[in-house]
């Protein structure tokens, strides 16, 4: 037992890596080799998408200390103005796009606002989000589903990239890999700080390169690289950025490690969270346009339990739930750890309350793996 905790405290990513690699082979084996078909592991990514965008902001909120239970409804409200809009008034999709996108940073930055400014309990805020969006969903589309929505509004759910655009963004994606590797050694040494051996930068280099191979490859096979999965990537790069290089990014981990200390150094804590709300609201927006557009309709249950897959996505992934502590890669394999259960229990024909069971099961595992790795630390 004590090794297991070492290796989940030293290599969480690893850890994580090996897990769903046991996960896809179990159920490769179950499904007599259709789990890890073309066709399957595109839909899985695609089911992935909608629980990786929403993770990419929870991870933040989750960091800063803060939880937002709202994010399930806030989802499917959006989804479903957004269906409205475009079935019901026929508005152009770049409007619909603007207009759904500024209703989620509004809704975020209320929710920011009563928790950082009013001192009102983060998880009482999204609690209450979370019934009222719902409720004015409810109320928006009379509790009926809204369709069909237009074509070009569907193609952000159910796209797919040529394969050859496809095959050059997976030699930029590698390109991006090696310079940025190549600069973070520049720096190190420029600053006089200890290099890590050259075999294994190499290394990580070529894993990501054969990585990549298999991912375009695999996704070619079938129609391409769907464009929820396209976005989900852009996401990674972007809000990998934030955390890592950007002051914003710090200023988020350290207001989850020490709050008061942060405070007294001069850092606005009430302006950071408010911004990251207002980040997590958008993500809401583009979640539900992808899921509505995914479904080609704007339904009055979309995002249901939606707040607790993205939740367990970043707890799984490795964010601490005492904040402080978390990546965007992390919540992100989260979310495939969740989409591979969900996916392959289904293949299976398992029945919804053990889904349920093995979920809830794993997410205390992994609350677990940190408490217990964080004490061990002490």
């Amino acid at each position: 037992m004590h090794a297991v905790k070492q290796l989940f405290t030293r290599y969480k990513m690893l850890a994580l890596l090996i897990a769903v690699a046991l996960i896809w082979l179990f159920f490769s084996w179950q499904t007599e080799g259709g789990f890890v078909t073309p066709r399957n592991l595109s839909n899985l990514l695609r089911q992935m998408s909608i629980t990786g965008i929403l993770a990419c902001g929870m991870v933040l909120v989750i960091i800063a200390g803060e939880i937002d239970l709202s994010v399930g409804s806030q989802l499917g409200l959006l989804g479903g103005v957004a269906a409205i809009l475009d079935v019901t008034y026929h508005v152009p999709l770049p409007i619909t796009l603007l207009a759904v996108a500024a209703g989620g940073l509004l809704i975020g930055l209320i929710n920011g606002y009563l928790s950082a400014y009013r001192g009102i309990p983060s998880f009482i805020v999204g609690l209450g989000g979370m019934l009222a969006f719902r409720g004015v969903l409810l109320g928006l589309t009379g509790g009926v589903t809204v369709a069909p929505v237009s074509p070009e509004l569907v193609y952000l759910g159910q796209g797919y990239l040529p394969p050859v655009v496809g095959s050059v963004l997976g030699v930029l994606l590698f390109a991006v890999a090696v310079v940025l590797t190549w600069r973070q050694r520049s720096k190190r040494k420029t600053l006089g700080l200890a290099l890590a051996p050259l075999w294994r930068d190499v290394l990580r280099v070529v894993v990501i390169g054969v990585v990549l191979v298999a991912f375009i490859q695999t996704l070619n096979r079938y129609d391409g690289i769907p464009v929820p999965v396209l976005i989900l990537l852009v996401l990674l790069g972007v809000f990998s950025y934030i955390t890592s290089q950007t002051v914003f990014g710090r200023r988020i981990y350290a207001v989850g490690s020490n709050l008061e200390a942060t405070r007294l150094s001069g850092i606005n804590v009430q302006a950071i969270k408010l911004g990251i709300f207002g980040l997590m609201g958008v993500m809401c927006a583009l979640a539900g346009l992808v899921n509505t557009a995914r479904l080609a309709a704007g339904s009055p249950s979309a995002g249901t339990m939606g707040e607790l897959d993205a939740i367990a996505a970043c707890f799984i992934g490795g964010t601490s739930m005492r904040g402080g502590s978390g990546t965007v890669y992390g919540a992100l394999l989260g979310a495939l750890v969740i989409a591979s259960l969900d996916n392959g229990m289904s293949m299976l024909d398992v029945d919804s309350y053990w889904q349920m069971i093995v979920k809830g099961s794993i997410l205390v595992l992994a609350v677990w793996v940190d408490v217990s790795t964080r004490t061990s630390r002490r």
